[in-house]
């Protein structure tokens, strides 16, 4: 599968960015190369791999590679009203915010 400049303008417009027709073609070489990498991935036998639940699981251990994960304790969260006391405009509710993006 190779995706074309038309695909990438497609999707950049979608994100709303305003890609120069260098960055379009870099984009299309790049995500190109990547789906050439996933396809030389595919290539490879991986039927005597057993699937995994969780690629952590045996890393998690591990702490001299540092991939050991703590328990986080639980810890109180602000208020409500604590939250919404030093916004600049707000309702009882929410945070009110200007409109950023224009269509």
């Amino acid at each position: 599968m190779k995706v074309t400049e038309k695909e990438v303008t497609y999707v950049a417009d979608l994100a709303n960015l305003d890609l120069t027709a260098e960055e379009r073609s870099r984009m299309v070489r790049d995500l190109n190369s990547i789906l050439g990498f996933i396809d030389t991935l595919n290539e490879l036998d991986t039927s005597n791999v057993p699937p995994m639940a969780q690629v952590t699981a045996a890393a998690s251990t591990d702490i001299k590679r540092g991939y050991s994960l703590r328990d986080d304790a639980p810890k109180p969260s602000l208020s409500h009203e604590a939250a919404l006391q030093n916004a600049p405009d707000h309702n009882t509710d929410f945070f009110k915010v200007p409109k950023v993006i224009e269509r």
